[in-house]
C-alpha cells in the first residue's frame, strides 16, 4: 500500500510538473505575439505620421514642376519688373503674386519684398525676406535686402548680423547682382553708425581693393569719417580729396541735371569737411584752398546759403 501510494504521488508530481512546463511555454509564445503586436503598431503610426508630415510640408518632397509653368511663373516676373520700373508697384505685387502661386522661387520672394520695402509695407517685406532665405539659405540678396530694412528700422545688430551672412553666401554661391565691393561698403556703413571706427576703416579699405564694381565717392567720404573720429587727419584729407575726384571723373556720366547738382553738392560738403581738417593741423594755406574750391561749386550751384557761410569762412582766414 505504501509503494503505490508512493508512486501515485510520482505519477501527479509528474502530471503537475508538465503542465506547468507546457503552461509557461504558451505564455512566453504570448509574450512573443504580444510584443509583435505591439511593435506592429508602433511601426505603423510612425509611417503614418511621417506620410502625414510629409505632405504637409512639400519641402521634403521632391516636386517636378513643368516647364510650362516655370515659363508662366517667369512671364510674371518680367511683367512685375516693367511695372516696378514704370513706379506701379501695386500692381507688380499683383504679378509677383501670381508667380509665387506657380512657382515659389527665392527670388520671386525676394522681389516682392523689395517692392513692398517700396511701399513702406515693412512688415511684408520681412516676412518675403524671411520666405525666401527658407526656400534658400544661401540667398545672398535675401540677406543683404534684410539687412537693408533692418538698417531702416535701426536695428543695427540684426543688419550687421545679415550682413555678414550676406558676404558669406556671396563668398561660396555669387549672385550677379551683388559685388563683394558693396558689401564691405555696406558693413563698413553699418560700421560707422555703430561708431565702430577701426571695423569702419576695415570695411571701406576691402571695399576699396575689390576689382569688380565701381567705386563710390561715398566710401571715401565715410571712410574719411572714421578716420576723423579716430583722429587720423591726414588720412581723412586724403580720402576727401579722393572723393573730390571720383566724382569729377563720374559726374559727366550722370544722366539727369538733378544728379549732378547732387554730386556737386558732395564735393563742395567734402572740400569743407577738408579744410577744417586742414585748420586742426595748422595748414591755412591749404584750407583756403579748399573754401575756394567749395565757394565755386557754390556760385555754380546758385546756393547763396553756402555762398555766405563759405565767403564768411574765408574772411575769417584773412583776420
Amino acid at each position: 500500500m505504501k509503494k503505490i501510494k508512493t508512486t501515485r504521488n510520482v505519477k501527479v508530481k509528474k502530471v503537475v510538473t508538465n503542465g506547468s512546463t507546457c503552461q509557461n511555454v504558451m505564455w512566453s509564445w504570448a509574450i512573443y505575439v504580444y510584443w509583435f503586436i505591439i511593435l506592429f503598431f508602433i511601426a505603423a503610426t510612425f509611417y503614418i505620421i511621417g506620410r502625414g508630415h510629409e505632405f504637409l510640408n512639400p519641402t521634403n518632397r521632391t516636386v517636378v514642376i513643368s516647364e510650362e509653368v516655370l515659363q508662366q511663373s517667369q512671364d510674371y516676373v518680367d511683367a512685375a519688373k516693367e511695372k516696378i520700373i514704370a513706379g506701379d508697384i501695386e500692381a507688380a505685387i499683383v504679378d509677383l503674386n501670381a508667380a509665387i502661386d506657380a512657382n515659389s522661387n527665392s527670388n520671386v520672394y525676394v522681389l516682392r519684398g523689395e517692392a513692398y520695402m517700396q511701399m513702406g509695407d515693412y512688415q511684408k517685406a520681412l516676412n518675403d525676406f524671411d520666405a525666401a532665405l527658407d526656400v534658400d539659405g544661401m540667398n545672398a540678396v535675401a540677406f543683404y535686402d534684410r539687412a537693408l530694412l533692418n538698417m531702416r528700422l535701426e536695428n543695427y545688430d540684426a543688419a550687421l548680423t545679415d550682413v555678414n551672412n550676406a558676404l558669406a553666401a556671396q563668398s561660396m554661391k555669387p549672385m550677379d547682382v551683388l559685388s563683394m565691393r558693396d558689401l564691405y561698403a555696406k558693413r563698413g556703413q553699418l560700421n560707422l553708425w555703430m561708431k565702430n571706427w577701426e571695423g569702419a576703416i576695415a570695411d571701406y579699405t576691402n571695399s576699396l581693393a575689390r576689382a569688380e564694381g565701381s567705386v563710390s565717392a561715398d566710401v571715401y567720404a565715410e571712410r574719411a569719417e572714421a578716420y576723423t573720429a579716430v583722429g587720423e587727419y591726414e588720412n581723412a584729407i586724403n580720402d576727401y580729396t579722393s572723393a573730390v575726384r571720383v566724382i569729377s571723373e563720374q559726374i559727366q556720366a550722370e544722366p539727369t541735371q538733378e544728379g549732378r547738382e547732387s554730386q556737386s553738392s558732395n564735393a563742395m560738403s567734402y572740400f569743407e569737411k577738408s579744410a577744417a581738417l586742414n585748420l586742426q593741423l595748422g595748414h591755412n594755406n591749404l584750407a583756403r584752398n579748399d573754401l575756394e574750391s567749395a565757394y565755386a561749386i557754390a556760385v555754380a550751384l546758385n546756393d547763396a546759403e553756402s555762398i555766405n557761410r563759405i565767403q564768411n569762412l574765408l574772411n575769417g582766414l584773412n583776420d
